[in-house]
């Protein structure tokens, strides 16, 4: 009897689960479902084959899809969950067939501990094809035109990278959290040697290791929130030389990148003394070394490394608050002192603009915001700002271009934006920025008479700009959206001569559109459209002569260049489900970017200005899954690449010991792979 009356209830419990399940509308039970992924996640496994048509640069230079033929195509995510303690465990995997694969494991109890290992791979190969007679490619020791014939050189980098990690949550809002990289680089890149009129070509042979620890003490509470800990990094080089023979006299060996360390100390918070007003702060102190021994002979002074050091100081402390319902205040001040303290040495031979000696490079920036914003009638917000950025650097007396030691830029910014229905808003802004600095300094020569000192560098020199932005979001339906971008900025340098020489005028116009609609729920659409464009106007002296004496300057022959880089491109997007077991979906997208010169005399001869590089990008990727039953099925992706150009920058390319760099101009690949799919809880 009491068997039997347990069933009926079950029973009865059931069919009431059943009826109550009948009765949700579409919306409830797409809510119910994503419950039901929050608490008992979905696992899957996709595995599959796909091929490559052709031989390629530019399709498969992280991907390792470049070269023809088959490739494996595996992905999973497992997920269990143990509703009992609240314990995750999970298994992740992308791209395991390929060279780009990724995998991680992660275990953790949610607002207790948790830790994960992870391990993922980058290559990077070389899009330019190579023939050479270079003998050793990718070691240390390499002969230039040692092989008898030439051949075709193939260069790829490579990336493997082991995470780990690992975190743990105390009572009181206090938590440790552990995070450590290694990273091994190994492979050869384009690399070389040269004197006026000599370049030869050599490879960069890479074997190196990079780490990083970061150890992270925090704590939460109801008002305070701090952060502070350790983080250090160390760069490791096994290949410290490059031994060249059949090179340059007096280039060998030649010193490769040296081993540095860093170590950081940091702690950072926020502290909310009202509902309405917030405090932040960060400071760090962080110690950079470079001490590897010198691979050859001391130097002229008997250094045997470089002894390098770089000491830096950093302090932030910001506010925001909201004194009043319409009224938003906000104020950030940034400090940051990187005093380098190298030891100065003479490592080369006195001699024209430079004294042989090294210039270790200081820099000090104070660098702060003040902003406040209203809330005006009619469902208007103006918000006003002021941003300040000061930095100073040292420099050698003795060196080749014009410099100055402070810079001081101020901007003054506004924008009004307003609600201008349920369905749209729109923001208009503007800002100008002034910079200026100190006097710049007078360029001597090592025998200390005057040097050239005409052109200021463009991140130095006197420059205002002007700039407004237009923003529009619109969204007229649930089905549609529309946001529209565009935003112009205008530079105008200062000359510090009479002869206009060295930056003038800039200019820079971006815009955008995207939109999306929704033609059902089964079916939406996407486009976008982007415009980009850059200018800067540069004049230069040809044949500068300097009076040695008295520092007077004159250009019999100077020359102009107006250069401008435009690019547009656009997209269109369609994803959807013409059957019930069947969804596909399309994108494609296509860019158009061009580089222009325009080079002139200003006096003297005429000159021939450099072509102009076009490029072109286009991408087509479809897909379309087929559901064989509820939880598997099978997957088709099909992409279409192709990239286009006229640069001649590497057109047959030539140095000087014969090697022929060079690239394929019209690249076409077509990519098809197929896979099945299983998911289950």
């Amino acid at each position: 009897m009491m068997y039997t009356c347990r069933c009926i209830k079950l029973t009865a419990i059931a069919a009431a689960t059943l009826a109550a399940l009948a009765t949700l509308t579409p919306a409830q039970a797409a809510e119910d479902e994503d419950i039901v992924q929050l608490t008992k996640p979905e696992s899957s496994v996709e595995a599959g084959i796909g091929y490559v048509n052709k031989d390629n640069q530019r399709f498969g230079q992280y991907n390792g899809l470049k070269d023809n033929g088959v490739y494996g195509l595996l992905d999973l995510n497992v997920v269990r969950r143990d509703d009992a303690t609240g314990t995750w465990l999970k298994l992740s995997g992308r791209n395991l067939g390929l060279d780009n694969r990724e995998l991680r494991f992660e275990h953790n109890q949610q607002g207790n501990w948790g830790y994960f290992v992870e391990y993922g791979q980058t290559p990077r190969y070389n899009p330019l094809d190579v023939n050479t007679r270079l003998v050793g490619a990718g070691t240390s020791a390499q002969t230039i035109n040692g092989a008898a014939a030439r051949y075709n050189l193939e260069m790829k980098t490579q990336r493997d990278a082991l995470s780990l990690g690992a975190e743990k949550i105390f009572i009181g809002g206090f938590s440790v959290q552990v995070r450590f990289k290694n990273e091994e680089k190994d492979g050869a890149r384009m690399y070389g040697q040269g004197t006026p009129g000599t370049i030869n070509f050599l490879t960069d042979p890479i074997n190196q290791t990079t780490r990083q620890l970061d150890v992270v003490l925090a704590y939460t509470g109801e008002r305070l929130q701090l952060s502070g800990g350790y983080y250090g990094t160390t760069f490791e080089n096994r290949n410290n030389l490059l031994n060249v023979t059949g090179g340059i006299t007096g280039q060998t060996p030649m010193a490769l990148p040296p081993d540095n360390q860093s170590h950081q100390l940091y702690l950072g918070g926020g502290y909310s003394f009202t509902s309405t007003t917030r405090g932040t702060f960060n400071a760090a102190y962080t110690h950079q070394t470079q001490n590897d021994t010198f691979i050859v002979l001391p130097t002229l002074g008997g250094r045997t490394d470089l002894g390098g050091v770089v000491d830096t100081k950093l302090l932030q402390a910001g506010i925001t608050s909201r004194p009043l319902p319409k009224l938003s205040l906000l104020g950030n001040l940034r400090y940051e002192d990187r005093p380098d303290r190298t030891p100065i040495d003479r490592y080369n031979t006195p001699g024209g603009t430079q004294n042989g000696n090294n210039e270790p490079r200081s820099i000090r920036s104070l660098t702060g915001k003040a902003e406040a914003g209203y809330a005006l009638p009619m469902g208007f917000r103006l918000t006003g700002g002021f941003d300040y950025d000061q930095r100073n650097r040292n420099f050698s007396p003795v060196r080749v271009v014009s410099a100055r030691e402070e810079t001081e830029e101020k901007s003054w910014r506004a924008e009004l934006r307003r609600s201008m229905s349920e369905t749209t808003t729109g923001a208009l802004s503007y800002v100008h920025s002034d910079r200026d600095g100190s006097p710049f300094l007078t360029t001597r020569r090592n025998d200390g008479t005057f040097g050239a000192n005409l052109i200021a560098p463009p991140h130095l020199a006197d420059r205002k700009r002007d700039k407004i932005r237009l923003s529009v979001n619109w969204e007229p339906t649930e089905e549609l959206s529309l946001q529209f971008f565009a935003d112009e900025a205008l530079d105008k340098y200062e000359s510090r001569t009479v002869l206009g020489m060295g930056p003038n005028n800039g200019k820079a116009r971006n815009y955008a559109v995207d939109g999306s609609y929704r033609f059902s729920p089964e079916w939406q659409a996407t486009a976008w459209y982007s415009r980009n464009e850059t200018r800067a106007d540069q004049a230069t002296c040809a044949t500068l002569t300097v009076d040695a004496v008295t520092g007077a300057m004159t250009c019999p022959a100077s020359q102009a260049a107006n250069l401008r880089n435009v690019g547009d491109a656009f997209g269109l997007g369609l994803h959807g489900k013409p059957l019930e077991r069947m969804e596909i979906g399309t994108d494609v997208s296509y860019s158009d970017i061009n580089d222009e010169y325009r080079q002139r005399a200003l006096t003297g001869a005429a000159v021939t200005s450099l072509p102009d590089v076009s490029t072109k990008l286009t991408s087509l990727k479809v897909f379309a899954k087929y559901a064989i039953q509820k939880n598997a099925g099978i997957r088709l992706n099909y992409i279409y690449d192709r990239v286009s150009t006229n640069d001649w920058t590497w057109t047959n390319f030539t140095y000087s010991d014969g090697t022929s760099v060079f690239q394929n101009p019209n690249q076409k690949v077509h990519f098809v792979g197929v896979s099945y799919f299983y998911r289950w809880q």
